[in-house]
């Protein structure tokens, strides 16, 4: 088994460059006159929709491979804090009718 976990490769295996895919990504986003965003942006975008859509930390954690939970809450805490402050709005409706 390879211990890398490398998601993107070339046809023998090996990992391609770091700038690569950003590369290919400008491309199609001046094709398209799309707002820039970098894969990265993408990672942290699918978090924040997960979140959104009801998964837990826990979930998003694995999902994104972080080697523990801390690490998910640190970088999402702005998402998270969001989610709960939407939460208690919820909550609070729900006690007023």
């Amino acid at each position: 088994m390879d211990d890398n976990k490398v998601v993107f490769t070339r046809d023998d295996g090996s990992p391609l460059r770091l700038a690569y895919l950003n590369e290919k990504l400008d491309i199609v986003i001046k094709k398209h006159t799309l707002h820039r965003i970098t894969i990265h942006g993408l990672r942290h975008t699918h978090a924040s929709l997960l979140f959104e859509a009801g998964a837990s930390i826990k979930e998003v954690q694995e999902r994104l491979g972080h080697s523990d939970i801390q690490m998910t809450m640190n970088i999402y805490t702005h998402v998270i804090d969001y989610l709960k402050e939407k939460t208690a709005e919820k909550f609070q409706r729900y006690i007023e009718l």
